[in-house]
């Protein structure tokens, strides 16, 4: 399977991107906690080469902790800069603010022996759509400075924003690579809605979800939906409709309705904590 999707502001924003990259110290690298390895942009590792970078994962309140633990490590192995936080946390967003200062201290450093006057730091924001890149930006920022909203693809423009007297950041639109080659890949940013649920069938993907969760984590599924496995995907959407209500005339489950449910319960974290892949 090859999941096509890649508007043209995309396309627009990775060229501005490029163009930007020389103007910023560091960049920012935002990844959803739950799927960091599917979450990450390859065409960014294009474009960054040796700018240094941090990695932040979002999200961390809806992950496995225990799995976003293995994720830090991971980096940390690779010498990559790395948190995770949760967004509207202040002491995390602290350490986002203070993560970069180290990172851009040796760039200041150099520019300081030059004899170049202090300056804020310059940071560039990137990520897929959906990230969460306008809410940390505003958390950052203490106010309402980028459009925040619960589909992908908000933030349309690039614009630089202050960050008291710590950093200058340039935001950028969500980057999503052209395509997927990989099925499971897919399946995982739309569960966590990274991509639009217009490009694949909902209810394709809440089965996904049931039958990945069902795997990994059973008590979450049965403390949710008082089942922990199935044989029958249908009698799992059967039994979960009938449970929250999703029924049209004459008792029959709606089952587009059902998946919304399972989609809903596992993005706001109502399904427990869930991480989707693990640093191999």
């Amino acid at each position: 399977m090859t999941i096509q999707w890649y508007p043209g502001h995309m396309a627009k924003a990775k060229r501005q991107a490029e163009e930007k990259l020389k103007l910023v110290d560091f960049v920012i690298e935002l990844v959803d906690a739950r799927a960091p390895f599917s979450s990450e942009n390859p065409v960014l590792h294009q474009l960054l080469q040796n700018k240094p970078k941090m990695v932040v994962l979002m999200k961390r309140d809806l992950a496995d902790p225990a799995i976003t633990d293995q994720w830090l490590h991971h980096y940390k192995k690779q010498n990559v800069s790395a948190l995770a936080i949760e967004a509207n946390n202040k002491k995390d967003i602290q350490k986002v603010i203070q993560y970069g200062k180290d990172l851009g201290s040796e760039k200041m450093e150099k520019l300081k022996a030059k004899g170049v006057r202090p300056r804020p730091l310059r940071a560039m924001i990137l990520g897929i759509p959906n990230v969460g890149k306008s809410t940390l930006i505003n958390r950052l920022a203490n106010k309402k400075t980028a459009d925040t909203g619960d589909r992908p693809g908000v933030t349309k423009k690039q614009q630089w924003i202050k960050v008291k007297k710590d950093f200058e950041l340039l935001d950028t639109p969500g980057i999503l690579w052209p395509k997927f080659e990989e099925e499971e890949i897919g399946y995982r940013l739309a569960s966590i809605g990274t991509i639009k649920d217009t490009i694949l069938p909902k209810e394709d993907v809440a089965a996904y979800i049931l039958d990945y969760v069902s795997t990994h984590y059973p008590d979450l599924l049965e403390q949710r939906y008082g089942f922990q496995s199935f044989d029958d995907i249908m009698e799992a959407f059967e039994q979960i409709g009938r449970m929250r209500g999703c029924l049209e005339s004459g008792g029959v489950v709606n089952f587009d309705k059902t998946s919304d449910v399972i989609l809903q319960d596992l993005r706001s974290g109502k399904l427990g904590l869930i991480s989707f892949e693990q640093p191999e």
